[in-house]
């Protein structure tokens, strides 16, 4: 018999709308309190926001077999996933009310297969530049004992805001 898996979220256009008017860190704090949907992605791939100080955000995930690829193992892009949120709200952390950011481009590593014998990893994304247009960020994928299992760097493009209508 085959296995299910069910979710569900909120309409994202809150969290578009919140991310708008606040400031990066207050913004992800709100996030991370439930004082704000989590965001769809969250939700399908099952990975939560543990901790976010400026410049720097944690993600974790404990794997499954639902993010398992053809080969038994867990799928690149979930790692790459978990990377790219955490570099790029590390980025987000960073950013005053009114300014965003886009991933310009991910470079990942992988360095350890995972399955969900592999148990609990973080993805611990910090800042390492940041300019008044671009920043780039990195990222460290870890299990319980510290173990570097992916790593990976990002650029973002840092852009205004479009002004609200209303």
């Amino acid at each position: 018999m085959g296995r299910t898996r069910t979710y569900q979220w909120e309409d994202p256009a809150i969290l578009a709308e919140a991310a708008g008017r606040m400031a990066g860190i207050d913004f992800l704090r709100e996030l991370r309190a439930g004082r704000l949907p989590g965001p769809p992605i969250g939700h399908l791939v099952d990975f939560a926001l543990d901790e976010v100080e400026p410049g720097r955000a944690v993600f974790s995930l404990t794997p499954g077999e639902e993010h398992y690829n053809p080969i038994g193992s867990v799928h690149g892009g979930v790692f790459a996933t978990l990377l790219d949120s955490a570099a790029g709200c590390a980025v987000q952390s960073t950013l005053p009310q009114g300014m965003a950011y886009t991933s310009l481009d991910l470079t990942v590593k992988f360095l350890r297969r995972i399955t969900a014998d592999t148990g609990p990893v973080r993805a611990i994304g910090t800042v390492v530049s940041s300019g008044r247009r671009t920043a780039l960020a990195e990222a460290r994928l870890v299990d319980a004992k510290d173990r570097l299992l992916a790593h990976a760097t990002s650029s973002c493009l840092l852009f205004p805001v479009p002004a609200q209508q209303g």
